[in-house]
């Protein structure tokens, strides 16, 4: 373990240096230069920092030292075994040599580095002044003492306040090579040194002045250095004036002051303003407390002494200060005609200028207040509304509704959501003014755009389909497709209903008919509300509440209300094999009344023989490999619904299952999923484009607008945008809401830590060793493999040496996962509990079956992908009755989804999956409605190996888990090799005793 240290050094830089647990603590006190805790070689601590190899400065600093060696920082946890006897005396300031490293801008300490309160001091310091530069708060500068180029921290403001924070928290430890030096001083030393090297670094090798033939003057050669080699040479006479200049120059800008000069904006109407008058007026603001400001008549005519403790000369700070803010906003030349100027009038134009250049003013240290409608301008821009036919509660015709209905629409010019009037329209194209008042609103018109805007209305109305508006009111304000910011998108009758949301709010809950074999929930009968209103408006729905809130009872439900009405054409489901004797024993039980015919099987129909069988039932149940085998006889049909489970089996648009539903004729489209989006958007483009074709346009349009902004760089804007289209057609409850759901017991989650045994250390760093030289010699493609093939042999020896070896050794005692699932099912066997196991690896699950037969006496159940749908069946049903088996094993994909098995009170995931929605569909095989007990989820993870990374990784994505994560171990395979020796490094922790 290494532990980061931080030093502002002498000569102004800042440097960092480490200790290390591994070096010796003891030393011979005669020889300060021999390894000590703190003599970490330079490359060592470069390789740490993830930099290239950087040579290292040896520097004498004081340390807090016994007789015999340094001690040891707070920070430094030191191994036993290797620390040998305490040391002993008294504790005494004494010099080492240190190897040092300058701090880089790219510095990134590496997982096994441990940060020190001075290592994160210099890190902040030089954070500061990369910020400092990036404002453009620096002024150039000469040295006082030698002729050398230098860049300096501009201080004003709250950058003042910041800097004496700095001096106030700055570490002993960085301290430790200037002793006597104050605080103060080594801070303003170290923010100078970090600001000219970030300055010169940004300017690269621009030459600041070109090269000439003759004498070049002191002056040239100074600006030269500004970017160049920072020594110049210079006249003694002419070097002394330039420091003059520059030191008066400086004097006349920013300075660390209480006060700062503030310019307000008054629009007309306020105060004593005519109706066509604008004014900036002059005062001076508080650093500290912003809200304390004085006028500048007040700086002028009143003989406040009050204002004179505050600053001695406030007349001459000001003058001084609109003489330099007259640089960036000219204007203010006016009023410094003026004797005593307090404010500037101005016209439109002229307020217009001065709120352009109000950045330039705060940027440079002045305090800028300008009117609330400034800072949340009303936005003048496009509003389209549209006319469609029917409400949301009735419609007239099935051709007047649905996403391919033709709309009519008219694009007008809004103020927000409010569109103009002719005359209001009349006298925004005469203003010939940026600033104009609309409703008692003042605006910013950008003439050229509104030229554009009312050409575009002339245009006229016309007619688009439903799916072309809903896609409209996804479009970026600023799409470059409109000549002016899209305001809004409205409309009347259904689809109105639809765009602002009220039809979900104005929806009532509804009963399913007299017979149905289940009382719903109040959420229940909402969703079933909810699909009945998109079934009568022929909209596809995505019913995505969570796993275990009764999916299948709802969409049952719709089935029984449509056909309470009148005979209808059947039903397809099409779900996974593992699922489909749950849909067959849901359906008896509480829809009785609806026949049921299952299409699969080597007998299953064909032809002729097939579309006399659908005709004869109402409910038709196959899955998805059938939909893709069978897609011919199956799109002969004309079905009233298709409805998919598990919809997330066509997350892939692309795959030949995914084309063959989106292919099937229907009057209707349902897809049931607990996970819309498990790795990235373009899984709900395609769920969403089977249940509503064209409505989120194409995957390419789709890409562009919303995939890239959010997955990329985190648009906000855009997820907005996305949920506003979707969100009509997605309808998402989640277990954990107490408004959906409270008699739902608790879920406890916890991480179960397990160590290797020596002999799974030994095979782990026998896997990553040999990766990483294959890796080297590889790319492309083949690389990517490698990475994958390599995370899946680690995985394996987490689990087992057994598992890796595939020798079919012995399996007791070798492995530290497996010890521990004994420590478990020996406490939930002796409760009377049962338990389900995940793993997402078939071979390990059946290595275990036989070991936990014969350890426990017991029978232990294994469902797999090869496990056949009868042998599944007897499976759950063992499980689920009181006296069965008490332990279930099961691979992840085959027994992830579909099965309730609520008599488990215990969930094991053996081994983590990359993606944590995954998980948690498999956890939902417990904690589900039905459930009377706690549920305790427990994810084994070997501490010190990869899995452990790869959790702590995972866990901090969580967040954006719920829009989108990363697409499965795909990542894994874009780290360079050094992040990978990182990633699979097995630490010492990682073997148990």
């Amino acid at each position: 373990m290494l532990v980061l240290q931080g030093l502002c050094a002498a000569d102004g830089r800042l440097v960092l240096w480490a200790e290390d647990s591994e070096l010796p603590a003891r030393t011979d006190s005669k020889r300060r230069e021999v390894p000590h805790p703190f003599a970490v070689p330079g490359d060592v601590l470069a390789a740490a920092l993830g930099h290239d190899e950087v040579k290292a400065t040896p520097r004498k600093l004081l340390l807090p030292s016994y007789a015999s060696g340094p001690a040891a920082s707070p920070e430094l946890v030191r191994d036993p075994l290797t620390a040998g006897r305490a040391p002993r005396g008294a504790v005494k300031l004494r010099q080492w040599v240190v190897p040092t490293i300058p701090l880089r801008a790219d510095a990134e300490p590496g997982a096994d580095v441990r940060l020190s309160d001075s290592a994160r001091f210099v890190l902040e310091v030089a954070a500061f002044a990369r910020e400092l530069v990036a404002r453009g708060r620096v002024l150039p500068s000469v040295q006082a003492d030698q002729a050398v180029a230098c860049w300096l921290p501009a201080l004003t403001g709250a950058d003042t306040a910041r800097f004496a924070s700095l001096q106030a928290a700055m570490p002993p430890a960085c301290r430790c090579e200037e002793i006597v030096s104050s605080p103060a001083e080594l801070v303003r030393a170290a923010l100078a040194t970090a600001v000219d090297e970030e300055v010169r670094a940004r300017l690269g090798a621009l030459q600041v002045v070109p090269r000439r033939r003759g004498r070049v003057s002191t002056a040239e050669a100074w600006l030269g250095a500004l970017s160049g080699e920072p020594a110049f040479e210079a006249d003694p006479v002419e070097l002394y004036e330039l420091r003059e200049q520059l030191e008066r120059w400086h004097a006349s800008g920013a300075q660390s002051s209480p006060v700062r000069t503030c310019f307000r904006l008054r629009s007309p109407g306020q105060g004593e303003l005519e109706q066509d008058e604008w004014a900036v007026e002059f005062l001076l603001q508080s650093v500290d407390d912003p809200s304390v400001l004085v006028g500048a008549e007040r700086v002028w005519f009143a003989d406040d002494s009050v204002l004179r403790r505050w600053i001695p000369s406030p007349q001459e700070f000001l003058l001084a200060d609109l003489g330099r803010a007259s640089r960036l906003c000219p204007d203010l030349d006016l009023a410094l005609h003026t004797s005593h100027p307090a404010e500037l009038e101005v016209d439109a134009e002229g307020a217009y200028r001065f709120l352009q250049t109000a950045p330039l003013l705060t940027q440079a240290g002045f305090g800028v207040l300008l009117p609330s409608w400034w800072q949340q301008p009303a936005k003048l821009g496009l509003k389209l509304t549209t006319s469609s036919r029917g409400t949301a509660g009735t419609v007239a015709k099935e051709s007047e509704i649905g996403l391919k209905s033709i709309v009519d629409y008219k694009w007008e010019l809004a103020l927000g959501e409010d569109a103009l009037t002719e005359a209001e329209l009349v006298a925004l194209a005469a203003a010939k003014v940026p600033l104009v008042k609309v409703r008692g609103q003042w605006v910013q018109v950008d003439q050229k755009r509104l030229a554009a805007g009312l050409a575009f209305l002339k245009r006229g109305g016309g007619q688009m389909t439903a799916a072309q508006v809903m896609l409209h009111s996804g479009l970026h304000p600023e799409d470059e497709s409109l000549p002016l910011p899209l305001t809004s998108v409205t409309g009347d009758g259904w689809l109105g209903d639809l765009l602002s949301g009220k039809a979900e709010q104005s929806l009532e809950p509804v009963e399913p008919p007299e017979g149905f074999g289940a009382t719903l929930r109040p959420y229940q009968r909402r969703g079933l509300a909810w699909l009945a209103f998109l079934d009568k408006l022929g909209l596809g729905a995505c019913l995505a509440d969570d796993m275990g809130l009764g999916k299948t009872v709802q969409l049952l439900a719709l089935e029984a209300l449509n056909r309470a009405e009148g005979k209808r054409p059947p039903t397809l489901l099409i779900c996974p094999m593992s699922v489909v004797g749950n849909w067959q024993r849901e359906a008896a039980r509480f829809t009785p009344e609806l026949s049921v015919h299952v299409h699969h099987g080597a007998d299953r129909f064909g032809g002729d023989a097939f579309r006399e069988a659908v005709e004869e039932h109402d409910l038709v149940l196959t899955t998805y490999s059938l939909a893709a085998r069978d897609g011919d006889v199956l799109s002969e049909i004309n079905w009233d619904r298709v409805v998919l489970d598990e919809a997330q089996n066509i997350k892939n648009s692309n795959t030949r299952q995914s084309q063959a539903v989106r292919q099937l004729p229907a009057r209707h489209r349902v897809a049931l999923t607990g996970t819309p989006v498990e790795n990235r958007l373009a899984e709900l483009w395609s769920i969403m484009d089977f249940a509503n074709p064209g409505v989120l346009g194409t995957i390419n349009t789709f890409r562009a607008r919303f995939a890239v902004p959010v997955e990329r760089h985190n648009d906000q804007g855009a997820a907005a945008r996305l949920r506003k289209i979707t969100s009509p057609f997605v309808l998402r409850r989640v277990k954990t809401d107490p408004r959906v759901i409270s008699d739902l017991p608790d879920k406890v989650e916890m991480r179960q830590l397990c160590n290797l045994t020596p002999e799974q250390a030994s095979l782990y760093q026998a896997v990553v060793n040999d990766m990483l030289l294959r890796i080297e010699e590889s790319e492309g493609i083949q690389r990517k493999g490698l990475v994958l093939a390599t995370m899946s042999k680690l995985k394996q020896v987490c689990n087992h040496p057994a598992h890796f070896l595939s020798d079919g050794s012995r399996v007791a005692g070798r492995s530290g996962k497996l010890t521990r699932l004994e420590e478990i099912l020996d406490e939930v066997l002796a409760e009377g509990d049962k338990a389900l196991c995940f793993t997402q690896f078939t071979e390990f699950g059946s290595m275990l079956v036989p070991h936990l037969s014969a350890r426990f006496d017991t029978d232990v159940l294994f469902l797999h992908g090869g496990t056949s749908k009868a042998a599944r069946d007897a499976m759950v049903e063992r499980f689920q009755s009181t006296g069965g088996p008490s332990i279930f094993l099961l691979s992840l994909k085959a027994g992830g989804t579909g099965l309730n098995l609520t008599a488990a009170n215990h969930v094991i995931h053996l081994d983590r999956w990359w993606n944590p929605a995954v998980e948690d569909q498999a956890t939902d095989r417990a904690f589900r409605i039905g459930q009377q007990q706690k549920v305790q989820v427990r994810k084994f993870v070997c501490i010190g190996t990869l899995e452990e990374r790869i959790d702590r990784m995972i866990e901090e994505k969580r967040a954006l888990a719920q829009l989108v994560i990363g697409a499965g171990e795909n990542w894994l395979t874009e780290l360079s090799t050094t992040q990978l020796r990182e990633l699979l490094a097995l630490s010492g922790e990682a073997i148990g005793e």
